[in-house]
């Protein structure tokens, strides 16, 4: 049988590393996006093939729906179907309202929430011809809960899950399920490299098993969603955040 074919966005982060990790160890043809500004992307490539991993990266802002429309396109002629979407891409632009920008608004936005959409779009109507798709959509869980100073990126977090269950409606009969995964503070670059006294001080004491997530931890649940034995579960918000937040 051809293989399946995965398509995550944001892809050269920590959680999107332990994403390509795990779906290709699970047999999928890999395509991994970056944002065009990436400078990494040569050497990510490089870990990746010395790990045994093989991954088709791809450039683009998924932002900008004409982009998303033009790369989805090329991909299908090439690849003939994308099988799995895992919509990772995401932004923070912190700060209180009273000082946040139109553009720290329209940038987190555009990036975390209206990528969804334009990345959806033009992969649906493939899973839905061939009555089989998976589309996972990368939450938070400052989604569900809020957080002093990310109104631009909860409401983004939270648009999503939205968009997760509305979809998720339209197209279960075709064979195609649409699952939101939150996720809270995971270690990664980007956390690690927050103070360690807001790290130690603030954000462990809130987690109840005491640590912060592994990406590997959050991968295997998304390969769980992305596989045949997933197939009845839709229109979820599935949190994994070690208790953070219970809902």
């Amino acid at each position: 049988m051809k293989k399946r074919v995965a398509l995550i966005t944001g892809a050269m982060g920590g959680l999107g590393t332990a994403l390509c990790r795990r779906l290709h160890a699970d047999g999928f043809t890999v395509i991994a996006t970056h944002s065009p500004g990436n400078t990494t992307r040569e050497g990510w490539l490089a870990a990746r093939r010395d790990e045994g991993v093989t991954v088709r990266a791809c450039e683009l802002d998924v932002s900008n729906g004409n982009a998303c429309d033009a790369v989805v396109r090329r991909l299908l002629e090439e690849v003939g179907a994308i099988d799995v979407l895992v919509n990772n891409a995401g932004i923070t632009r912190d700060r209180s309202l009273r000082k946040m920008s139109a553009e720290d608004w329209h940038a987190v936005l555009g990036t975390n929430l209206d990528s969804v959409f334009n990345m959806t779009r033009p992969v649906l109507e493939t899973m839905t011809g061939r009555g089989w798709g998976r589309i996972i959509n990368i939450s938070s869980v400052n989604g569900q809960r809020g957080a002093f100073g990310q109104c631009n990126y909860a409401a983004a977090k939270a648009g999503m899950h939205g968009f997760t269950k509305s979809l998720a409606l339209e197209v279960a009969r075709h064979g195609v399920t649409v699952n939101t995964v939150s996720p809270g503070y995971l270690d990664t670059s980007m956390v690690r490299h927050m103070p360690q006294e807001v790290l130690r001080d603030r954000i462990l004491p809130q987690i109840p098993v005491g640590r912060l997530g592994k990406p590997e931890e959050v991968a295997g649940l998304v390969a769980f969603l992305a596989s045949e034995a997933g197939g009845y579960v839709t229109g979820a918000n599935i949190a994994m955040n070690g208790g953070q937040h219970m809902y």
